[in-house]
């Protein structure tokens, strides 16, 4: 049995479930699509070949195995998108949440049902079809979970609203112990991917700028009390500026718009001072280490091109008490 146990997202990491590369099948088409960026690299031609996946995700693997880390993968799916674990489901303190995601990716919860089944069934967590919730808007921050969510009416019409305000209400209920507080992301609502073959290069490029798909797309706690967070990724002002009074302007680090798009809020905590980034995040890793943190750089710009990085490629399982 598998004891899981995940208060916040710094705390020394022991067991985690790490997404694969190694069967990815034929690229999407541009109507297949459920993000624009990926839709922008098909159309520029740029979508990321599978051995430049695997070089990249297991050189995250080797950062694990290095501090000692136990890693859980996905069961293979023959020609099949398994890297990005963080959105099929996440753990808060003991439960394990199935994440309600886009339908056409089912198979992946499939992919880890020995890890469910390594869960004692009462911590095991399903929550109805129509509370909405993927792991990347979800993140536990001790008393604190924060989530992100869409609340506009247009939300049944927007393929990058992942979460709804159900799925918030649901966690009310789930952690009465706990601060739920959701955050109103902003979404590239011009981007529907039945209707992007019209679109150029440069258009779906702004759409992905202008795309906060996950909370963890727009902002990011760290240890040592500091913070990544990106001001336009959230469509109420007022939401922003709470986060940053919580952490201290003095301890946020901004993001621009170009390097929101490059993820750079999507890196990932080992410890409270131990992070992996992305190798070519220059300016973010710079200030990292300038505040006393370790930071293990791998290349993942391939995988970045599906909007998605370090972070979304990891669900965590346990953590130590901090």
């Amino acid at each position: 049995m598998i004891k899981l146990h995940v208060t916040n997202e710094v705390s020394r990491l022991r067991a985690v479930v790490l997404g694969r590369a190694d069967s990815q099948g034929k690229n999407p088409k541009l109507e297949d699509t459920y993000d624009p960026k990926s839709a922008e690299h098909i159309k520029k031609g740029t979508y990321p070949i599978e051995p430049a996946m695997i070089r990249e995700i297991e050189a995250l693997n080797e950062i694990f195995i290095k501090y000692g880390i136990t890693v859980y993968r996905p069961e293979q799916i023959k020609n099949y998108n398994q890297i990005f674990a963080r959105d099929i489901a996440f753990v808060i303190e003991d439960k394990l949440i199935k994440a309600n995601i886009l339908p056409d990716r089912d198979k992946e919860i499939q992919a880890i049902e020995y890890v469910w089944q390594q869960i004692p069934k009462e911590n095991r967590i399903t929550l109805p079809e129509d509370a909405h919730i993927e792991g990347g808007d979800v993140m536990p921050w001790n008393e604190y979970i924060f989530v992100g969510t869409y609340r506009e009416k247009n939300y049944p019409n927007i393929i990058t609203a992942r979460t709804n305000m159900k799925a918030v209400k649901l966690l009310k209920e789930l952690f009465p112990n706990k601060k739920v507080k959701s955050f109103n992301l902003k979404k590239s609502v011009g981007f529907q991917p039945e209707k992007s073959k019209s679109n150029t290069v440069e258009e779906l490029h702004e759409f992905a700028k202008n795309n906060a798909l996950h909370l963890d797309c727009c902002f990011q706690p760290l240890g040592m009390g500091k913070a990544i967070i990106h001001k336009e990724g959230f469509l109420e002002e007022t939401e922003y500026l709470w986060l940053v009074n919580f952490f201290g302007k003095e301890n946020c680090f901004h993001i621009t718009a170009d390097e929101m798009y490059q993820m750079n809020s999507n890196i990932f905590s080992i410890a409270p001072d131990v992070v992996v980034s992305e190798k070519n995040f220059i300016r973010l890793n710079t200030w990292l280490r300038n505040q006393g943190f370790t930071v293990e750089e791998v290349p993942y710009a391939e995988i970045a091109k599906q909007e998605g990085l370090l972070r979304c490629s990891t669900m965590p399982l346990v953590r130590d008490n901090q």
